[in-house]
């Protein structure tokens, strides 16, 4: 079917870092941060016209260096993050800072769509998120449903909670965790719970998960071996209050319930090399989306671990008691759980997967050669999950 085509934009450097606009829920909007060593960096950002299914784009100057990881406000469409590299002293640190777009970007693009490349304008920096100690910065996580006020750094082995003051210029340390033990002391990536007043915080460190209680800053729960190699990614059931996807470089992806976290309770083994990037659907959970250096993206129905593992909405606690009695339940068989699409657009490694804030069944995807690509859920999917 022709809209169900993907739409490919080429990034001329390579890049990893994509976001969707979380603050921007009219257009469907994504931010990617470009990795160049000789030239200035820079943010590209994506709007996709869905009636004409073309792509328009600005680009921002980010002069500070290579960008390793971009994430935007909830509240404030203008301001994002970034953990991008600088060489200091002859050695390679990597930093985080809150960013703004200038004004100006929005009014200006409209006149000379080919003006921004040529004449970029550059980020303004409004913060850098730095406790004083050299630290290199993994991921900077936005509160989940905030007023983009709050926001968690990952850096080396610490997990440091920043408030953001007024005009968002300064940043003040709220409180820190810093996680103990042998071997590698290092966080790869978070997420930040959008449940239990997001009070709550998971992290990947080589193979292990650790949850985190944002209020007392201790551990509330530790998966070992959560794979069998370095966890890549996590992202929690935006409807599931305990459930919790992980992927990693075992080529695996695993759903967990973090109350009982002895055996994930599906494992996906669809990938053939290392996963970088797993997300839940925002609307509909059972839908999610996979992306590995296999140059590959996957799309799962997951529906049985779903918020609507029949055809309805239930809670964890209607599962929890029922899930014994499932096998005499013959009436009710939860939905089977199935690959729904394996998408090959790119052919190097997809580093990030974002759905899109604007609209539930758009994800865009991009792979290290600077490929973007923008894709939708299968039309017939997307029926059978809405009638």
């Amino acid at each position: 079917m022709e809209d169900d085509a993907p739409v490919i934009y080429g990034l001329e450097f390579q890049a990893r870092a994509l976001t969707a606009q979380t603050g921007e829920t009219d257009a469907i909007r994504f931010l990617v941060g470009t990795q160049s060593l000789k030239f200035d960096n820079q943010i590209h950002i994506i709007d996709f016209d869905d009636e004409n299914n073309v792509i328009n784009k600005n680009v921002l100057l980010h002069q500070a260096g290579e960008i390793w990881h971009i994430s935007a406000s909830p509240a404030d469409k203008a301001v994002l993050s970034t953990c991008y590299n600088k060489t200091s002293d002859s050695r390679v640190v990597s930093c985080a800072a809150v960013w703004r777009m200038p004004s100006d970007w929005e009014t200006g693009s409209i006149e000379s769509p080919d003006d921004s490349v040529h004449n970029p304008q550059t980020l303004e920096l409004l913060c850098h998120l730095d406790d004083g100690n050299t630290r290199n910065s993994a991921c900077v996580l936005w509160e989940p449903l905030g007023d983009g006020k709050r926001l968690i750094s990952l850096a080396d082995n610490h997990a440091i909670l920043w408030d953001l003051q007024e005009s968002s210029s300064q940043a003040t340390i709220s409180s820190t965790a810093t996680w103990e033990g042998k071997g590698q002391l290092k966080f790869t990536s978070g997420k930040w719970s959008p449940h239990h007043n997001c009070s709550q915080l998971a992290t990947a460190n080589d193979t292990a998960i650790r949850g985190w209680d944002l209020r007392t800053m201790s551990q509330i729960y530790c998966i070992d071996n959560a794979h069998g190699q370095l966890v890549r990614d996590l992202d929690f059931n935006p409807n599931r209050q305990y459930y919790l996807a992980s992927c990693g470089d075992d080529c695996k992806v695993k759903f967990w319930d973090v109350r009982n976290v002895q055996e994930p309770v599906k494992t996906l083994e669809e990938h053939s090399h290392w996963v970088w990037s797993v997300r839940y659907n925002h609307s509909h959970d059972q839908l999610v989306l996979t992306a590995s250096s296999d140059s590959r993206l996957i799309l799962s129905n997951m529906v049985s671990i779903s918020s609507e593992p029949f055809g309805h909405l239930v809670d964890d606690e209607e599962l929890s008691e029922g899930e014994d009695n499932h096998q005499e339940d013959k009436g009710k068989e939860p939905l089977k759980d199935s690959v729904v699409s394996t998408y090959e657009e790119h052919e190097d490694s997809v580093y990030a997967v974002e759905w899109s804030s604007a609209d539930p069944w758009l994800f865009a995807s991009l792979s290290y050669d600077g490929r973007l690509v923008i894709n939708r859920v299968p039309r017939s999917l997307k029926y059978r999950i809405l009638l």
